[in-house]
């Protein structure tokens, strides 16, 4: 049977799991983007015709000019191969359809998804779409693991269910390894732990917490790192992780 979860390891030791979203899901999320954009063609193809002045005729059932036609081909192909990769760069992994379904777009590791994985997943699409009806996309959503069609596989990406604070925490944290002068893995951890901070048992939380600020501050003193109480160590990791977001 394949598998419904995709699991995350964390470095502090707690794994997390996230739904992975079945054909159904999927299919519900592209119907209605495939709805926003119809509309959003039949709408551009309106404007060309009253920009034409040729309502009437379009009303009347007679055929449109060779500008309007072409304006309609364009804003077609331009939605086709724009709606997907736009909207899920600017919304984080999701479009209209996927926030609606409650679904969103990951790497492997539980990361945001990145530009090219995303353009390299929406490339795919014509390969999916064959013979019609995306028929080679869905039978692969129901045979394979972790129910990815082929452009999830060239980009790595997996499509979770998008309803614990597991994939916001791990968005934010894709978004500060970009931006962070401090050692990515060390990056990792340190928002790993004040993610689970209430989580882990006091003296675990303490003595992960020292380890870290030893390695991200070398010249302090280890005596004032051990003279810390809780609120004083997290307040010193939160500054670190705050500097990844400047």
């Amino acid at each position: 049977m394949a598998a419904e979860e995709l699991t995350v390891r964390g470095l502090t030791g707690v794994d997390m799991t996230l739904k992975v979203a079945g054909p159904g899901t999927r299919s519900y999320a592209f119907l209605i983007d495939w709805h926003i954009r119809v509309i959003g063609v039949l709408a551009w193809g309106l404007i060309a015709v009253l920009l034409r002045q040729e309502l009437p005729a379009a009303v009347a059932g007679k055929p449109a000019s060779n500008p309007v036609m072409i304006a309609l081909m364009i804003g077609a192909g331009l939605t086709y191969f724009l709606y997907h990769p736009v909207l899920e760069l600017a919304l984080r992994g999701r479009t209209p359809g996927k926030r609606i379904a409650g679904i969103r777009i990951v790497t492997a590791e539980g990361e945001m998804a990145g530009a090219g994985a995303l353009l390299m997943r929406n490339l795919f699409r014509l390969i999916d779409s064959l013979p019609s009806l995306y028929l080679v996309g869905l039978v692969c959503c129901f045979i394979t693991a972790q129910r990815v069609r082929i452009g999830d596989m060239a980009a790595g990406t997996v499509l979770v269910l998008d309803e614990t604070a597991s994939t916001r925490s791990l968005s934010r944290l894709g978004t500060m390894l970009r931006g962070s002068p401090l050692p990515p893995e060390t990056l990792r951890l340190t928002q790993d732990l004040l993610e689970r901070w209430k989580g882990l048992q006091k003296p675990q939380r303490l003595a992960l917490a020292r380890a870290l600020l030893a390695k991200l501050e070398p010249q302090r003193n280890p005596a004032e790192l051990a003279g810390m109480d809780a609120r004083a160590l997290r307040a010193l990791l939160e500054s670190h992780v705050a500097s990844g977001r400047d």
